[in-house]
């Protein structure tokens, strides 16, 4: 047959065979592909067999040279033969590239699409060999790609398109859902990327032998046995593995050093101390064992996804550090401290004399600080509305315990001449020990001090607060905050002075509080501290501004709270949440940062009670002065509350007006009463929220409120009405605002000595007397308040000059200065120094003097 019908065989034969694997099983198709080879190789041979037959009958030279070449190069080439599990691990990474090519472009619908074929093509993957290493690495890329956009796109200001949003918010559910599966493996990969995935490369070139467990096994008669019955744990080398009392100290210095490397297993290596700590004989050995048992516990917080302690593990760490400090106190002689040398001779412990002092390296304080963060950081972690919350905090009691036993200690400390122990250790456990305390109701104070001291041995005893001393809490505070303020400097100083402020505020000492904070000058260097001491500052401001309000002093709470309630930022400045603003360039950074500086929710000031107090007490400060400044409009108008203005005016311009709903609206519908005289109606509205009931003594707030609004009625009754009377009977307002003639006269003179109103008391016939001033026309009114705001304009336009020009503003200065312009004088002081024409006019409004306008009048 000729070599044209032998290839249109050969291609009938592969259609026919093309159609066969359509139909057949694997392993028929691979016994075809087998034979298929095999005929390809004898194919091969008959070819080249008949070119060198056709070569011999008269090729030219320079064919045959050509031809020999051709056959030299398809020898070179080799036929690679690819496994089923090549080529879908080739279409894995295929898949992956171009997951890869999308996430660089930001194109999430891509990713979407690719993902689902991904994970199609695991499907059949996993039900043959294990998952590829590639897909875990890919999946967990994903997940923090998707969380680095999603945080990105909370602070940018330009969004994703239509498409690319629904492909993100696809991926959410899809990454979240999937990756349940492969929990374990991902945290494998972000402990160390490197060898997680080289540990793959070195499976495929070479297959590694399983290395054997330790068994527990019967170890009778083997080398390294321990006396456990005849069991131990040997290892791959048939050998028990030494937990020995001799073998303590190199296990120890392997296990520190191994500290802070990759692929470091602090779980086994806890379990491991664990049991040297059982095997412990002497004293050295064992707090040398719970000195780094310890610290190794406290790693596994870095370590681990979440950014808290687990429970089990913080109870460990804190039963042990309690072993720690008992067998410290047994053992006077081995003493922990800072800047002591390691003992090098692992094979030889120290075996100090009974009276000798032996210094081992370590920290008590920041061990008892460490215990103390890590529990603050698990509070803010978990839901303060679960039972789970309620018994983290339990654990406080346990802590505190601790922290007044390392103070014990630390005192003893420096009665050592020859350690020469640093302040500071004292000065920062002294600290923590406060800051458990100030925040706390005393009754609350009590019974921790008492619980704490009961679980103290009887023989230990403190300088700085004795057993045997008071038990007032009050006298507690002072005495741990006047060792700060003797023995510290800077940041704890500053702290110790703030805690001290806080707790007489929380315990109605106003006066006591606010003669400190004012004394201590912090309101005007607290910018220089660290953050943490501005949000203590902010809570004792806060504090006490309620403290001035419980004791009725309306004026000082307000002007108090008006820095932290006026700015909207309560939450952020007192660190009881994150307030993310439209516009605001935070990082994710800084906002994780911000998140770590929150406060656990039982150290909370109540934000509703907070807004409830501030907008009260700028209700009762500005009613009666938007009364007096409507009645008189000569007078410069001045705000108390920017913010109390902005929610009434915002509440007025409302066209119909429910029942009030929140607090806002409470106070905002009681301003409308009060400034149109019912005064019951608005003393009914505010003591109706139901927030008072969180204050203590509630009964008696609400009393007070009601005086109050008594009393604010009464004013804003004569600001709005004085200029329509002569004379005024005090019975007669005694009777209308439900006042003792006696309170009402009080006011009144008040009133009159304030100047805030020209009248006269007539104390024999019990009245009150207007004196009457020059009437103002409406013309007359309009020309002042045209001639204030010309001269506000005035002076914002040469502020504006001067910040424009810097320095060289005086050129552009009139003759005379700005007295040259004139003005009408007589404006509480202010037209004295614009004009020498000003005259004098009374506050209340009913005179009127000076100027231009005031002389015709007077003519």
């Amino acid at each position: 047959m000729s070599r044209f019908f032998a290839g249109g065989d050969s291609s009938s034969e592969s259609s026919s065979s093309d159609e066969e694997e359509l139909y057949s099983d694997p392993e028929a198709q691979k016994e075809d592909e087998e034979s298929e080879e095999d005929s390809d190789e004898e194919e091969e041979d008959d070819e080249s067999s008949s070119d060198e037959e056709g070569g011999k009958g008269g090729v030219s030279k320079f064919l045959r040279d050509q031809e020999s070449s051709e056959e030299s190069e398809d020898e070179d080439k080799v036929t690679v033969v690819k496994s089923a599990k090549d080529k879908r691990l080739e279409e894995l990474e295929g898949v992956v590239k171009l997951i890869d090519n999308a996430r660089r472009i930001n194109d999430w619908s891509t990713i979407s699409t690719e993902f689902d074929k991904l994970n199609r093509q695991i499907v059949k993957m996993a039900a043959q060999e294990k998952v590829p290493k590639i897909y875990i690495k890919t999946i967990a890329e994903l997940e923090d790609f998707m969380n680095d956009t999603i945080a990105a796109q909370k602070v940018s200001t330009k969004k994703l398109n239509a498409t690319n949003a629904r492909g993100l918010n696809a991926m959410k559910q899809k990454i979240k859902r999937n990756n349940r599966e492969y929990t374990t493996e991902i945290e494998k990969y972000r402990t160390d990327k490197e060898d997680y995935m080289m540990s793959e490369e070195e499976e495929e070139v070479q297959p590694v032998e399983k290395v054997k467990k330790p068994k527990v096994v019967y170890t009778e008669g083997l080398e390294g046995a321990d006396d456990g019955g005849g069991w131990g744990i040997v290892g791959t080398d048939g050998k028990a593995v030494p937990y020995t009392p001799e073998k303590i100290l190199s296990n120890l210095r392997s296990i520190v050093e191994s500290r802070g490397k990759k692929n470091t297993d602090r779980a086994e290596q806890i379990r491991v101390m664990e049991k040297l700590l059982e095997v412990a004989v002497t004293p050295y050995q064992i707090i040398r064992v719970l000195l780094t048992l310890i610290s190794t516990r406290f790693d596994l917080t870095t370590s681990s996804s979440t950014n808290y302690m687990s429970q089990e593990q913080w109870k460990s760490a804190e039963h042990e550090f309690g072993t720690l400090l008992g067998m410290l106190e047994a053992n006077r002689n081995l003493v922990v401290v800072e800047n002591a040398e390691e003992w090098e001779d692992v094979e030889k412990p120290p075996q100090p004399a009974a009276d000798e002092l032996f210094k081992i390296p370590g920290s008590i304080v920041s061990i008892a600080e460490r215990l103390d963060d890590e529990l603050t950081r698990s509070l803010q972690h978990v839901d303060p509305h679960t039972a789970e919350y309620i018994e983290r905090l339990s654990d406080e009691q346990a802590l505190y315990n601790n922290i007044l036993r390392a103070l014990l200690y630390v005192e003893n400390l420096q009665t050592i001449e020859k350690l020469e122990t640093p302040q500071d250790a004292a000065n920062r456990i002294v600290m923590r020990r406060l800051e458990h305390v100030y925040f706390k109701p005393s009754q609350v104070v009590s019974i921790l001090e008492e619980t704490a001291w009961k679980s103290i041995p009887a023989e230990l005893d403190s300088k700085i607060t004795a057993r045997s001393g008071p038990q007032d809490i009050a006298t507690l505070v002072q005495v741990l905050s006047t060792y700060l303020f003797k023995n510290s400097i800077d940041i704890i100083r500053a702290r110790a002075y703030l805690c001290q402020v806080y707790y007489f505020a929380l315990h109605d000492q106003y006066y006591r509080a606010r003669d400190m904070l004012l004394m201590s000058h912090l309101q005007e260097t607290i910018t220089n501290f660290n953050i943490s001491t501005q949000i203590l500052f902010n809570r004792t401001l806060v504090q006490v501004g309620l403290c001035a309000f419980r004791a009725s002093l309306v004026y000082e709470a307000q002007n108090t709270l008006q820095e932290i309630c006026g700015s909207g930022r309560q939450k952020e400045l007192l660190a009881q949440g994150v307030q993310l603003q439209r516009y605001s360039q935070v990082t994710p950074e800084q906002e994780k940062l911000e998140r770590q500086r929150q406060l656990p929710f039982h150290m909370h000031i109540n934000l509703d009670l907070l807004e409830c107090v501030y907008l009260t007490c700028s209700m009762l400060l500005e009613v009666p002065l938007l009364a007096q400044t409507g009645s008189s409009p000569d007078i410069k108008k001045r705000v108390i509350s920017k913010t109390y203005r902005r929610l009434l005016e915002f509440h007025e311009r409302q066209i119909f007006t429910g029942p009030p709903e929140n607090t806002r609206d409470h106070v905002m519908q009681a301003s409308r009463a009060l400034a149109a005289g019912e005064w019951k109606k608005a003393a009914d509205l505010i003591c109706s929220i139901k927030v008072w009931e969180l204050m203590a003594h509630s009964e008696q707030i609400k009393r007070m409120l009601s005086e109050q609004i008594q009393e604010e009625g009464l004013r804003t009754y004569l600001f709005t009405y004085a200029p329509f009377y002569d004379t005024l009977s005090v019975n007669t307002l005694a009777g209308m605002f439900d006042l003792t003639e006696r309170k009402v006269a009080a006011v009144v003179s008040k009133m009159i000595s304030h100047e805030e109103l020209a009248a006269a008391l007539d104390q024999v016939n019990s009245a009150i007397i207007f004196r009457k001033g020059v009437e103002l026309s409406r013309l007359q009114s309009l020309a002042l308040t045209l001639s204030d705001k010309a001269s506000g304009l005035i002076e914002s336009n040469e502020r504006v000059l001067e910040q424009r020009t810097q320095g060289t503003a005086n050129a552009f200065e009139r003759q005379g200065g700005q007295g040259g312009r004139g003005g009408r004088g007589g404006r509480g002081g202010r037209g004295g120094q614009r004009g020498d024409r000003g005259g004098s006019r009374t506050r209340g409004g009913q005179q009127f003097g000076g100027g231009a306008l005031g002389s015709a009048i007077k003519v």
